[in-house]
């Protein structure tokens, strides 16, 4: 014991007498900012912490993404029993105003150059990713803000004048954004790894097409800007065309079957998609829609959808009405069949018939539900292995009709190449939409022009149909409030203005009474007494909806550490304290 003793104790001489700089190394299973930069490995697993920030699918847990009610409840596709407002007040903090992301981007395109032996591929590759990411981030912040000040490298704590820099304007961050883009779209790898799984230049191309239709139409519609609206739109209809000349995509599988399937990998639809597996990582949107409360569809959407002759409801002669479901739902958009369950299910209605959940508007979301699951502990918690589209092929047909429409002339070949790919893909032997046809710059079917009733008149009757074709294929996927932004169509939302917002399926309470004489139905309202469209609030309004809220306001602890260093960092429009 003692020579034990001895030996520690000249041991710990021998350390004491050791070089401070030895004492103080790091232990070799950890390891910081200096001795992480060391392969492509590496840097691999850096860039996966941007997944789920970027690429969230249907979430985690019972935390959902940005798909269904849940994932985006500010728009004109839902009837909920309370409508959500927009934000009314200055937050004191928080609010979104955050940098983390742009700073995360920006270590990881600095640190790319300390990486030893990689190829001049790889670090064009790993480059490009990390610029893809910090288009990302800001893209965001944008979308939210407006001008934000821009950051192209990580700052140090001392460098106050940077951190405390005013906002750039929105135009100038946007074409430091597009720089972005294109230099991943140019360096980013064609394939990596599992297809759809990790980021290649058909994912950034697709991503491009997104913001620069966004940012394109905003410059049109709210900024007024012509020359910048031009440059974007033409960007996103370049991009998207990349995809859809190169990429190889199709679609080898009904609509419903990209957003319920075990397994996407063969989906020759899908970009991207976030995997999950029982056990391991798993959601909770397959059980939201599988036996819960939905907060369902309303009729303006319903509407929404054409009848199989290619006309909208208020024109065809094959709409057969919106007095039962069947009625409804006959001779209609296929996709109609994919997202909605051919049954009314209204409120208190739970195990009247099969167990599946109840609506606010009686009208049943089906898009997400996997049947073969729906019964097993894994489709009816937070344990669903479904697996999560993130960007799909269809998107990026959507972003090239759309773009090459406000750039003008859009032409036949246009349509061809994207709307009507669209309405032939497989669908399970439903009847097809015919195809869209452009007549004297009029939406036309077979060779006749139509222009439907109720389209907004500040909207062309072409522009329309894209609109609306593009609400119909990309419903619930978290679209539809940041398509009405940039279309500077808030109002759409408004439940006085468009009461069909806040209205279901029309119902007859003598349809839905028990045995005994009582009703399944609780708490429903309708518009008449026995029978008429159900109101899901009846009570609660979103109404006069302030045009300030087209941009989120900046959090008053920001503005204020400004303010204590001499500095402003200015409000938003419309924005007060």
């Amino acid at each position: 014991m003692k020579s034990k003793i001895y030996f520690l104790i000249a041991l710990a001489g021998l350390f004491a007498g050791c070089k401070k700089d030895f004492l103080v190394r790091n232990p070799l299973d950890r390891l910081d900012d200096d001795s992480y930069w060391t392969n492509e490995k590496n840097v691999r697993t850096f860039a996966y912490g941007f997944y789920t920030t970027w690429f969230d699918g249907y979430g985690s847990g019972y935390t959902f993404g940005s798909y269904f009610y849940q994932g985006q409840s500010l728009n004109d596709d839902f009837g909920p029993t309370s409508p959500p407002q927009f934000t009314k007040l200055i937050p004191s903090s928080g609010g979104g105003w955050s940098f983390g992301n742009v700073r995360k981007a920006n270590i990881m395109i600095d640190r790319i150059d300390r990486v030893p032996g990689l190829s001049d591929e790889a670090f064009k590759h790993w480059k490009g990713v990390g610029r893809f990411f910090r288009a990302l981030a800001y893209a965001d912040l944008i979308v939210r803000f407006g001008d934000v000040p821009w950051y192209s490298k990580p700052l140090l704590s001392t460098q106050e004048d940077q951190m405390y820099k005013p906002r750039d304007p929105r135009a100038q961050v946007m074409d430091s954004v597009l720089a972005d883009l294109k230099y991943a779209a140019q360096n980013v790898r064609a394939s990596d790894g599992d297809k759809g799984l990790n980021v290649t230049k058909w994912i950034v191309l697709a991503y491009m097409s997104r913001i620069m239709l966004f940012e394109g139409t905003w410059e049109r519609y709210q900024a007024l800007n012509e020359d910048k609206a031009k440059q974007y739109l033409g960007e996103a209809k370049w991009a998207a065309n990349e995809v859809m000349t190169g990429g190889g995509y199709s679609f080898s599988k009904t609509y419903r079957e990209s957003f319920n399937s075990l397994d996407l990998s063969d989906n020759r639809e899908i970009i991207m998609y976030r995997r999950y597996a029982t056990g391991l990582l798993t959601h909770a949107l397959n059980s939201y829609v599988n036996r819960e409360g939905q907060t369902g569809p309303n009729k303006n959407l319903m509407e929404a959808y054409l009848c199989t002759d290619g006309l909208p409801v208020k024109l065809s002669t094959k709409y057969q009405g919106d007095k039962n479901i069947d009625q409804v739902m006959g001779n209609r958009d296929p996709r109609m069949f994919g997202t909605y369950n051919r049954e009314l299910r209204p409120n208190g209605s739970y195990n009247r018939t099969n167990l599946l959940g109840v609506s606010t508007t009686a009208y049943c979301t089906l898009k997400f539900l996997n049947e073969e699951i729906k019964d097993q502990p894994i489709g009816l918690s937070n344990l669903n292995p479904t697996h999560a589209p993130v960007i799909r092929y269809g998107e990026v047909l959507m972003n090239y009709v759309e773009a090459a429409a406000e750039l003008g002339g859009l032409t036949q070949n246009d349509l061809d190449r994207t709307i009507n790919v669209l309405r032939k893909r497989p669908n399970g032997g439903v009847d097809r939409l015919p195809d869209l046809q452009v007549v004297g710059g009029q939406p036309a079917v077979n060779g006749t022009v139509y222009d439907d009733p109720a389209r907004d008149p500040s909207v062309s009757s072409l522009l329309w149909e894209i609109r609306r074709e593009r609400r119909v294929e990309l419903v619930m996927e978290g679209f539809r409030l940041n398509d009405l932004r940039r279309w500077k169509k808030i109002d759409y939302t408004d439940t006085e203005k468009y009461p069909d917002i806040n209205r279901g399926a029309w119902i007859k309470r003598s349809e839905w009474l028990k045995a005994d004489g009582s009703s399944w139905l609780k708490d429903v309202t309708l518009t008449g007494t026995t029978e008429g469209y159900v109101i899901p609030s009846p009570t609660g309004k979103r109404t006069a909806i302030d045009p300030k809220v087209y941009l989120d306001p900046l959090p008053q602890d920001q503005i204020k550490l400004y303010s204590d260093k001499g500095l402003e960092l200015k409000q938003n429009p419309g924005w007060t304290q």
